[in-house]
């Protein structure tokens, strides 16, 4: 199943690379200077710059890209989705392109399946690479959704079967705590006491418990950055680095003002990164940790 998945370090260096040797220098100091401000949220000259490679090279589908990612992290959603159409239609098979386009789907508050008439939707692979997003962003019922409506394969049959062994243990793990009545049920799946029920997993240092949960509070609740920090941290913590960094990075598009959160999501980012032997990632999410909070 995993077969599909890209490594997140590299997502940069191989957009980048793409211009190493096909574009003039113009258009490569434009795209490197976009990146580099990018990497420090200058997100204005980051625009800017992307947009100078946009008047070299108009019909660009890896700017498109990079565009569509700036404006999402500065919050110029519209403009986003623009470039990320561009981007998905002239390669639907391109993971980083969709998952890009999810990101903005669902900071509008509107699921991908919304714009099925505006991106190629009937390309399998794009609805496996969808699958595996939602999958890895613990939308588990969304995930089988979406693999009903895929051709049988190997990959697809592998991830159906993980989804659903994750979701019985789930299901196990929510009879053995105990809550035998509906009164209990609704108050244990309020966002509070999940918080207060992970902490005390947490706290513990009990790690399947605190995946299984933290994994049911995303299901329930995913705009939560606490529940993607939790879940990050019970994958950093079970060696799954990789996993874990996908979770946490996620938790940032969803961080408003918690700066003591924040900083916990970077120390996580930078152990999992240095688990993986990234330096330059790892220094980078530890610079963003704040004193005092």
């Amino acid at each position: 199943m995993m077969s599909q998945e890209a490594d997140p370090d590299l997502e940069v260096e191989e957009s980048a690379a793409v211009f190493l040797e096909e574009y003039s220098d113009a258009f490569q100091e434009h795209f490197f200077e976009a990146l580099k401000q990018k990497g420090i949220e200058n997100y204005d000259k980051a625009i800017n710059s992307l947009l100078k490679c946009k008047e070299l090279d108009p019909g660009n589908r890896v700017v498109d890209h990079e565009l569509a990612k700036v404006y999402v992290k500065d919050k110029q959603y519209n403009a986003a989705e623009s470039y990320a159409l561009e981007a998905l239609t002239s390669a639907p098979e391109n993971p980083w392109y969709l998952e890009t386009m999810v990101s903005v789907s669902q900071k509008q508050g509107a699921p991908l399946q919304d714009l099925k008439t505006r991106i190629p939707y009937d390309n399998d692979r794009l609805k496996e690479n969808l699958a595996l997003i939602y999958y890895r962003q613990t939308n588990y019922n969304n995930a089988l959704a979406i693999l009903k409506e895929t051709k049988k394969t190997a990959f697809s049959d592998d991830l159906t079967a993980k989804i659903n062994e994750l979701l019985s243990k789930r299901t196990v793990t929510s009879r053995s705590v105990g809550f035998t009545n509906t009164q209990d049920r609704s108050e244990a799946g309020s966002a509070d006491q999940y918080k207060t029920r992970i902490k005390g997993l947490i706290t513990a240092n009990s790690l399947p418990l605190l995946q299984q949960l933290s994994e049911e509070a995303l299901e329930r609740y995913p705009s939560q950055p606490y529940f993607y920090f939790a879940n990050g941290y019970a994958l950093n913590k079970k060696a799954k680095h990789r996993e874990a960094i996908s979770i946490l990075e996620a938790a940032l598009d969803y961080m408003i003002d918690d700066i003591s959160l924040s900083n916990k999501i970077y120390k996580e980012l930078s152990d999992a990164y240095t688990a993986l032997h990234n330096p330059v990632k790892a220094n980078m999410y530890l610079r963003k940790i704040k004193p005092g909070f």
